[in-house]
This record gives structure tokens, C-alpha cells and sequence, in this order.
């Protein structure tokens, strides 16, 4: 590795993923670091200075969006790529509005985040789909706005959306993107 190598913090709390992409990224010739969550992201952020990040969505019980608007205010020109096996539009809208310049649902290869890095602006000429909504795509969003509202509080989620917490935490789970 070289001094003027690409530096890529990847917020990951899934070892064996975070380790499969450590590896496959300094291939390509990155320096990459890592952390599991958002309190050792930020001592990682007082050594190193990462150009590029890969942020999971969901850490434990963090919300990668926290770790989005911290890495973006650390430095705004950071290449913020979020990761997710519970993809909705609304946490993708507020990804990208707190710094992500894209948002990936699990399982992304290499390429599709190299390629998203590359991304620094919207195309116009992206396909509308005419896809029709369905009752259960609609719950499911509602459910990710709240989630968001909540800070991605599963009891607090349950309680606004009018359901018990385990069947929340069923749901949640039951729809995984994998």
C-alpha cells in the first residue's frame, strides 16, 4: 500500500462480512479500517481520515443513519455508501439526506459499491417502473418510517405502529433482504 492509497472506513458489526469486504477492498488497493458500531467508528475517526465508507444500516442496536450524519459532519466530502438487508425507501430518503451518496441492499458485491462510490450525483435517465404497490409493501415502508422516527427503537416503533413489540420484531425479520 502506498501513502496516497484510498482509505475506506467500513462500519460493520458482522465479522465475517466485514472481514470478506476488508479483504476484497485491499485487493483493489484501499487501506481500509473498520469498526463494529458507532462508539469505535469514532475513535477510529481520530486516527484515520477515510475518503470512502460502507455503513450497515443496522448495528445491534445502533442505526447506521447516526453513524451517516456523524461520518458526513466529519467530513462532507466523505464517499458514504449504506448497506442494508432491510431496505425501504424511507431509510434510503434519510440516508441520503443525512450524507450517503448511495444506499445498497444486502448482498452488494464489490462492484456495486465501487461502482456506487462513482455516483456523485442522481441520473435523470433511470427508468420509472410502473411497479403497483401492494398492502404489504405499503406496511412495510410505514414500518421503516417509524423506525427511523424512533431511532430504530423496536418497543417505541411497536408502540406508535399499534402492535406488540414481538410482532414487530417477527415482521422485521420474516422480511430481511439477505
Amino acid at each position: 500500500m502506498t501513502d496516497d492509497a484510498p482509505v475506506l472506513l467500513i462500519v460493520e458489526d458482522d465479522e465475517s462480512f466485514s472481514r470478506t469486504l476488508r479483504k476484497s477492498f485491499e485487493r483493489r488497493g484501499y487501506v481500509v479500517v473498520s469498526a463494529e458500531g458507532p462508539d469505535q467508528m469514532a475513535e477510529v475517526l481520530k486516527v484515520h481520515r477515510p475518503g470512502f465508507a460502507v455503513v450497515d444500516l443496522k448495528l445491534g442496536g445502533a442505526s447506521g443513519l447516526g453513524c451517516v450524519s456523524t461520518l458526513h459532519g466529519f467530513d462532507p466530502d466523505m464517499n458514504i455508501v449504506v448497506l442494508t438487508g432491510f431496505a425501504s425507501i424511507a431509510t434510503a430518503v434519510e440516508a441520503i439526506k443525512l450524507g450517503a451518496r448511495h444506499y445498497l441492499a444486502k448482498p452488494a458485491s464489490t462492484d456495486d459499491i465501487e461502482a456506487a462510490f462513482g455516483k456523485a450525483s442522481g441520473d435523470a435517465a433511470t427508468p420509472l417502473t410502473s411497479r403497483p404497490t401492494s398492502i404489504k409493501t405499503l406496511e412495510w415502508e410505514r414500518i421503516h418510517e417509524t423506525l427511523v422516527e424512533t431511532e430504530f427503537n423496536i418497543s417505541e416503533a411497536a408502540r406508535r405502529l399499534g402492535m406488540h413489540r414481538r410482532t414487530l420484531a417477527r415482521k422485521l425479520e420474516k422480511r430481511r433482504v439477505t
